[in-house]
C-alpha cells in the first residue's frame, strides 16, 4: 500500500486504514500498587491518549499467564512493556530487545515477573503457535516499597514519556497508524509524548 503524504490524512482512512494488517498485541505488564513494578500499567494509561486500528489491540494484564497463550495464536506480533532489574544502569534507562535476549530467570535484563513472553513464546510453540515478539523495558528504582504505593519513584516516572515514545515508534515503524486523540495528529518519527496522568509520588 502507498505511504501516505505529510498531510493529515481523512479521519476515514486513519480510524479504518491501516498500512500494516498484522494482528497486534500490547501487553502491558505490573502490578500499579507496587511503585516501579507498575511501568507497565503506567504505559497503558498514557496510551489512551492515542486512537489506534482495530488490528491493534492494547491490554493493561498485570502479572501475565499461560492463559495468553491464545493471544500467540491470533497475533502475527506481540509487544511487551515492563519493569526490568540487574541491568546495572541508572533506573530510568530504557531497553529494547527480542524476547529471548531477556534472562529467563535472573540476572541482566531480568523481568520483575516469573513468566515472560519469551516463556508464552515456548509455550505456544508446543501447541503449533508462533508470533513475532518484541520487548521495552525500564530498570527500576524501587520494586518492592514496604508499603502498597501507587505511582512511580522520579526517575522512573521522568523517563515515562520516553518509553510511550519508543513504543509508538516501534508500531509506526510496522506501518501501524496511530493518532494523538485530542488533535487528530497522525503519530510519525520524531514525535514526543506529554504525560496525561500525573505521578503519586
Amino acid at each position: 500500500m502507498d505511504q501516505q503524504n505529510e498531510n493529515a490524512l481523512s479521519s476515514e482512512e486513519e480510524v479504518s486504514g491501516v498500512l500494516s494488517e498484522e494482528r497486534i498485541a500490547v501487553f502491558c505488564v505490573g502490578n500499579r500498587l507496587m511503585l516501579d513494578d507498575g511501568i507497565g500499567p503506567a504505559v497503558f494509561d498514557e496510551l489512551a491518549s492515542y486512537e489506534f486500528p482495530k488490528n491493534v489491540e492494547l491490554l493493561d494484564v498485570g502479572c501475565m499467564s499461560l492463559s495468553m497463550v491464545g493471544y500467540v495464536e491470533s497475533c502475527d506480533y506481540i509487544i511487551t512493556v515492563d519493569a526490568v532489574d540487574g541491568t546495572g544502569q541508572p533506573a530510568g534507562t530504557i531497553f529494547e530487545f527480542e524476547p529471548e535476549d531477556m534472562a529467563r530467570h535472573t540476572g541482566a535484563m531480568a523481568s520483575l515477573h516469573d513468566l515472560k513472553l519469551v516463556d508464552l513464546f515456548d509455550a505456544a510453540q508446543l501447541m503449533g503457535y508462533t508470533a513475532e515478539g518484541r520487548c521495552f523495558g525500564m530498570q527500576v528504582e524501587n520494586r518492592s516499597p514496604e508499603f502498597v504505593t501507587e505511582g512511580l519513584t522520579p526517575a522512573v516516572f521522568n523517563n515515562l514519556p520516553l518509553l510511550v515514545d519508543t513504543v509508538l515508534a516501534n508500531l509506526v515503524r510496522r506501518g501501524v497508524k496511530v493518532r494523538y486523540i485530542e488533535t487528530g495528529e497522525p503519530i510519525r518519527p520524531g514525535w514526543h509524548h506529554c504525560i496525561q496522568k500525573l505521578n503519586d509520588e
